[in-house]
């Protein structure tokens, strides 16, 4: 019994590591200046991130163990990678300044993991998120490089956006602004979870087709979405 719960975990992890794997390659392709590969990358790390979960629960191996070993993975998958591939596509021309303002990114990152660890009484029920998701953080910024980063630059007007929007999703990854979750315990939970992995492939494939503009637009909107859904109840108790 104990080599299957062990094997069980293994498959798991082995998902996991596939994140942070993809999040590795994602540096070193950024490093090398191919920054729409760093940027897909970034995005694959991101389906591996929604799939471990689904594993785990499939095979009832959630732990304490493999939340830890997740937290560590989306630190270098969604604060370090995105954080490198800003500086290396843009940023690295201001200078130091420019060293500050990606490395918000992962440092905040890190701040909204190790406080969602924190809070985390139960590591099979998780509720609504606190703060903007690291991964979805990274996935709009992998996709702003994809659709705006051409011929060798960040193509006008939209390079003006990308700090104010690195230094919006720094704060809002460490503000308290509600984003919505899926509870974990039901069969239908694990279903609409699948859902997001599966958007997620296809978004891949989309991005690869049509170099991700529109995708850009999506996930900037449901970032969006914590801001609108604050400002909505901060009225609705005023009206009250």
């Amino acid at each position: 019994m104990t080599t299957k719960l062990n094997y069980r975990s293994y498959v798991a992890n082995l998902v996991t590591a596939l994140n942070v794997f993809c999040g590795f390659i994602s540096i070193v392709l950024a490093s090398e200046a191919h920054y729409f590969l760093s940027a897909i990358f970034i995005i694959a790390a991101a389906i591996f991130d929604s799939l471990d979960g689904i594993v785990a629960r499939l095979l009832k191996t959630s732990s304490k163990f493999g939340v830890e070993l997740d937290s560590l993975s989306d630190v270098v998958s969604f604060g370090a990678a995105p954080a490198f591939l800003i500086y290396k596509a843009y940023l690295y021309q201001f200078g130091y300044a420019g060293i500050f303002i990606s490395s918000l990114i992962l440092v905040f990152g890190a701040f909204r993991l190790a406080r969602f660890n924190v809070q985390l009484e139960n590591i099979e029920t998780k509720g609504d998120f606190r703060g903007l998701p690291i991964p979805l953080s990274a996935i709009t910024l992998a996709f702003f490089i994809i659709s705006f980063y051409k011929n060798g630059m960040i193509i006008e007007p939209y390079n003006d956006f990308l700090i104010p929007l690195v230094i919006l999703f720094s704060l809002l990854m460490v503000s308290t602004l509600k984003y919505n979750s899926f509870p974990k315990l039901k069969n239908q939970s694990i279903k609409r979870k699948s859902v997001i992995a599966i958007l997620l492939a296809i978004s891949l494939i989309i991005s690869f087709i049509t170099r991700g503009e529109v995708l850009f637009y999506i996930f900037f909107a449901i970032i969006l979405s914590g801001l609108i859904r604050s400002f909505y109840n901060i009225l609705l108790n005023k009206s009250r």
